[in-house]
């Protein structure tokens, strides 16, 4: 249902931005179904990503002006005509990419980035294993990992699925219904494992995915599709002097956002305007359209992103 609302009055160190896309996320539909609450103080409204105009700035924000186009990663708010944005989560959009495509890049880049990289470490030369490798966020881990000279490893459900990921530099290709993906990464690493685990899975998963990675490997949970409560062998983990983190995006602090963001903008922003990543948009559709748009995300019926534009 949509509602005509107040516009947001954007405060200290915000500006206002006048919404041109949004992206949906499997965030939203959480949020929507009642399981994953905004932060205090954010928008009640879903949308945790968006593209569009700075339309005024708040006391205290320099470096911006109105009419600049950007996108920003936002802790809810982006299914609006207008939001409030902290500045320090505000990226101008990448040469190259138009206002719908950037609002496809915030939430994938910064979850990547954060994990992958600030928290995992991926080197050159390592292995990552990216569960839902044509999920918006394993599209961009696959490039982003290719980037930096990993080796990637993926899992996905169909055929189609698989070949997209290939198509995007993904290495090995794993079809989870029918293959094993921990005996894969031992294949592909003449039984090593690997450095790297990026997982949305959870619970599911969290036994297969500690006996896939290497010694000294790291293992990154950001997401509870397959449940939220598992078994972890320690044991397991000490033998390999393994670790294993879980992190989540929007509840963080303003500063801690605002250092991720600084470093896509450093890291990834080059790449994008370089050519060597892009954003993987499936389909894009109105955004008086948001609850069909969910329905395609529930039924994991895309590849990459799904674009909400006004």
């Amino acid at each position: 249902m949509w509602a005509e609302v107040p516009d947001p009055v954007p405060g200290e160190g915000e500006v206002l931005v006048e919404v041109t896309a949004s992206a949906v996320n499997r965030a939203d539909i959480l949020q929507r179904q009642g399981h994953y609450n905004p932060p205090p103080g954010a928008s009640p409204y879903p949308g945790l990503e968006c593209a569009g105009r700075i339309a005024a700035l708040g006391p205290g924000v320099t470096g911006w002006a109105v009419g600049d186009e950007v996108c920003a990663l936002l802790a809810g708010g982006g299914y609006a005509e207008k939001v409030a944005v902290p500045h320090g989560q505000l990226l101008p959009v990448p040469e190259g990419a138009d206002l719908v495509r950037a609002a496809a890049l915030p939430e994938v880049t910064c979850t990547v980035w954060s994990n992958v990289f600030m928290v995992a470490h991926l080197r050159p030369g390592e292995t990552v294993l990216v569960h839902g490798g044509s999920s918006g966020v394993g599209t961009m881990a696959i490039q982003l990992a290719k980037a930096v000279g990993a080796k990637v490893v993926v899992t996905a459900g169909s055929k189609e699925k698989l070949d997209r990921c290939a198509e995007l530099g993904a290495d090995v290709l794993v079809n989870y219904r029918d293959q094993d993906f921990v005996a894969e990464v031992r294949d592909a690493t003449d039984g090593a494992g690997a450095d790297v685990i990026l997982d949305i899975m959870g619970a599911k998963y969290l036994e297969r995915n500690v006996k896939a990675l290497a010694v000294n490997g790291r293992l990154a949970i950001i997401g509870l599709q397959g449940g939220v409560k598992g078994e972890l062998n320690l044991g397991a983990l000490l033998n390999k002097r393994a670790a294993v983190t879980a992190t989540s995006l929007r509840g963080r602090p303003v500063d801690e956002k605002a250092a991720i963001v600084a470093a896509v903008r450093e890291h990834v922003w080059p790449l994008i305007g370089g050519g060597q990543v892009r954003p993987v948009v499936d389909r894009t559709m109105p955004m008086s359209e948001a609850a069909a748009a969910h329905r395609v995300v529930e039924e994991s019926g895309h590849i990459g992103k799904v674009v909400l534009v006004r």
